[in-house]
């Protein structure tokens, strides 16, 4: 049961997910700060909040739910996380982000 509940929840966050930007290669520096951002780096993933405070969840891609993280407004997380695939869930949009 368990299983078929995993399922549902990887293919519920993987329908949410928008196709990458050129915006996803910059660093977070470049990005809009008004809006909430995660960005794959080598050896983790920067989180920032933008002019809202956010919360954002972080899973593998089997769905397993690795890390739940609020971020203040206009400041940013950074957390290490080993090489792969990733789903990072805000409160606005979900996205696959790459650890190096």
């Amino acid at each position: 049961m368990s299983h078929i509940l995993l399922t549902c929840l990887v293919l519920a966050l993987c329908a949410g997910i928008t196709a990458p930007t050129a915006v996803a290669d910059q660093r977070i520096e470049h990005v809009a700060a008004t809006a909430p951002a995660a960005i794959g780096e080598q050896g983790s993933i920067l989180l920032r909040a933008g002019a809202d405070d956010a919360v954002f969840s972080v899973y593998s891609i089997t769905g397993q739910q690795i890390k739940v993280v609020r971020v203040s407004a206009g400041s940013h997380v950074s957390i290490e996380l080993p090489r792969g695939f990733y789903i990072v869930k805000c409160n606005q949009w979900s996205r696959k982000v790459v650890v190096h």
